[in-house]
């Protein structure tokens, strides 16, 4: 996941995203305290890709409307200067922590290390597993892996649409095509090939399909920067209600087959309406906590929580004999304590 842009505000504002960042990392946390069998940890990271994936075609959109081009190197130096400080400061404490032996681990492997720097995290485990030579809490950055490369190619692809192919419905489709194609490649690989099922959650070729539902959404029906056809008691009364029922489905459907394809697409499909409504109409009632301040705070922490709270409970965990749920609680405000101080200190100057 990539932390909050702070040009949303300066360009354009778009209500409840930090609201979603909230909601996502907690489900993440939560699952990774213990509660993996009763949190979809697993789709509060796809609910990041999905985010990330609007939020960039937004942005993207936006500048291309307001000033008739799109600065590369402007983009680029902005997702270095917020994504690279505190990832590069959690891998290299938590890295020196393993080594002198203060954080309990693995001995760190040279090209485990190295994966991480490149951010090829996620191929990494695929060979190797997630313990293998990392250091405890750092396979988290598998998921900033997918993003990474995102980041890096998925503006080229935008200015190649705009050039080639012009027209929003069009440049759409393509990315329709590209999602069609990566559940085609899950399908292979699970049905024909018997991959594992790391392989296809945490590899960017059977992932990226998560973050161009996202980009989808920037691009048509835009809920900041497009008008909507359909009437507002439709998205709310019908299309919110099948959406919740899609995802539930998603999440009850137990079967491996489903889980490593089909569910990431149905889910990228059913937050559309979800993302729609929480950012076109954020004063409904049911998603207004959203844009609650404390709420808000929360997710523009959401980065630096995202990448230090693996470590931080693997710390407690094997420093404290407390139960479970002091554990919990007491990696939640270590956390939180030091996603604010990295934020004050590193995140937010560096921006």
């Amino acid at each position: 996941m990539a932390p909050p842009e702070r040009a949303t505000r300066e360009v354009l504002h778009i209500p409840s995203l930090d609201g979603i960042r909230a909601a996502s990392v907690m489900l993440v946390f939560a699952a990774h305290a213990g509660l993996k069998d009763r949190v979809p940890g697993n789709f509060g990271v796809t609910v990041f890709f999905f985010l990330s994936g609007y939020l960039i075609t937004t942005l993207l959109r936006a500048e291309k409307e307001r000033t008739a081009h799109i600065s590369l190197r402007s983009f680029y130096l902005r997702r270095v200067l917020r994504i690279f400080p505190p990832y590069y400061l959690v891998l290299m404490l938590a890295t020196l922590l393993t080594v002198t032996g203060a954080l309990p681990g693995p001995r760190i492997q040279p090209d485990a290390l190295l994966s991480q720097v490149l951010y090829l995290t996620n191929y990494r485990i695929v060979r190797h597993g997630w313990w293998d030579g990392l250091a405890p809490g750092t396979w988290i950055f598998w998921s900033l892996s997918v993003e990474e490369y995102f980041y890096l190619g998925f503006p080229l692809l935008y200015l190649a649409l705009l050039r080639w192919l012009p027209g929003r419905r069009r440049q759409a489709l393509v990315l329709v095509g590209l999602c069609g194609l990566v559940l085609a490649w899950r399908l292979i690989l699970v049905l024909l090939l018997g991959v594992p099922k790391d392989r296809t959650y945490i590899a960017t070729d059977t992932r990226i399909d998560s973050i161009l539902f996202g980009c989808i959404l920037g691009l048509i029906g835009n809920p900041v920067l497009d008008s909507t056809r359909v009437p507002e008691r439709a998205w709310k009364l019908a299309l919110v209600p099948l959406a919740l029922a899609g995802l539930l489905v998603s999440f009850l459907v137990r079967s491996p087959h489903f889980q490593e394809t089909i569910r990431y697409s149905l889910q990228g499909l059913c937050l559309f309406p979800l993302f729609v409504t929480a950012v076109r109409w954020p004063d409904w009632l049911p998603v207004r906590w959203l844009n609650v301040g404390w709420v808000k705070f929360l997710g523009v922490l959401s980065y630096s929580i995202y990448l230090v709270h693996p470590a931080v409970l693997w710390g407690v965990g094997s420093w404290t004999r407390l139960p479970a749920v002091a554990q919990a609680a007491a990696g939640l405000v270590l956390t939180l304590v030091i996603a604010l101080a990295i934020y004050l200190v590193v995140e937010r100057p560096a921006a």
